[in-house]
């Protein structure tokens, strides 16, 4: 909905009034025939008709835009009338600033904020309402500090009420402590939880090392296991060259047939062999 024409002092564009209710345009948005509606005007059209409701063409939401500047300096430059001119405000602005005023209009009625009193008056009167409302607090006169109404002052009980006061704040502190135990238990959880997780991870780890260990052990003595037989194999080949060396060397040198008997170092078999 928009501003009541009626607010407005001098005449009022026609181009400045919505669509929808007729009135001053609120909050505006323009369609792209270059109709202009209230914002919630207009929203609350297009629930039912997707048309424009001044020339009937197809109208989308999406299409909706913001009101020509041109347009909208005239509107905001419009002068009108507090809401509360009806109560005795006589201030006139222009409509750009209208909000804020009556925001902090003195002639707006408003609730009286101690607990208890319904009493409503203008804002203007309010501080002369709270000095004699019969639901203001006070602090106590005897020294308590605690804050009384006005009319509890014969009846209040300092001892009572500081009783209260230690059992109320006892029993919030035992409350945040008992918060406080539930949240570092769920913390303590979730640590555990991750400790044993870790745990089991790094045993497999280990685990798997032990085994990576023992293969390596394995493939160590296999390795040592050829080379002794390999370091035999070469003795046993270096002893067979030095006996057919001596053998060469016992060889006579004039030419001459003679038979002699070898014996072989490794079957420990003798051989009778023709010698030229």
């Amino acid at each position: 909905m928009g501003f009541d024409i009626e607010r407005f002092v001098g005449t009022v564009n026609e181009g400045l009034l919505c669509c929808v209710c007729r009135d001053v345009l609120e909050d505006p948005l323009q369609a792209p025939c270059e109709h202009a509606f209230c914002s919630t005007c207009i929203h609350g059209w297009l629930v039912h008709d997707r048309i424009c409701p001044e020339d009937r063409q197809p109208l989308n939401i999406t299409q909706l835009r913001p009101l020509f500047r041109y347009m909208k300096n005239d509107l905001d430059r419009l002068q009108i009338r507090c809401i509360n001119a009806q109560h005795g405000c006589s201030v006139v602005c222009e409509l750009e600033n209208i909000s804020k005023h009556e925001r902090e209009c003195g002639f707006v009625s408003v609730c009286c904020p101690n607990m208890g009193c319904s009493t409503i008056v203008e804002r203007r009167n309010l501080d002369v309402h709270l000095n004699i409302c019969d639901f203001r607090c006070k602090e106590c006169p005897r020294g308590c500090g605690m804050q009384i109404l006005n009319h509890d002052d014969a009846e209040h009980n300092c001892i009572a009420e500081l009783r209260t006061e230690v059992e109320l704040l006892r029993a919030e502190m035992i409350c945040k402590l008992e918060d406080q135990r539930r949240e570092m238990e769920s913390r303590l959880d979730s640590q555990r939880r991750h400790m044993v997780q870790r745990e089991g991870l790094l045993q497999a780890e280990v685990d798997d090392l032990k085994g990576q260990v023992t293969r390596i052990m394995q493939e160590m003595r296999s390795l040592m296991e050829i080379e002794r037989q390999r370091r035999q194999d070469l003795e046993r080949a270096e002893l067979e060259k030095r006996e057919l060396v001596e053998l060469i060397k016992g060889i006579p040198r004039e030419g001459s047939e003679s038979i002699k008997s070898v014996t072989c170092s490794r079957c420990k078999r003798s051989e009778r062999i023709t010698i030229i």
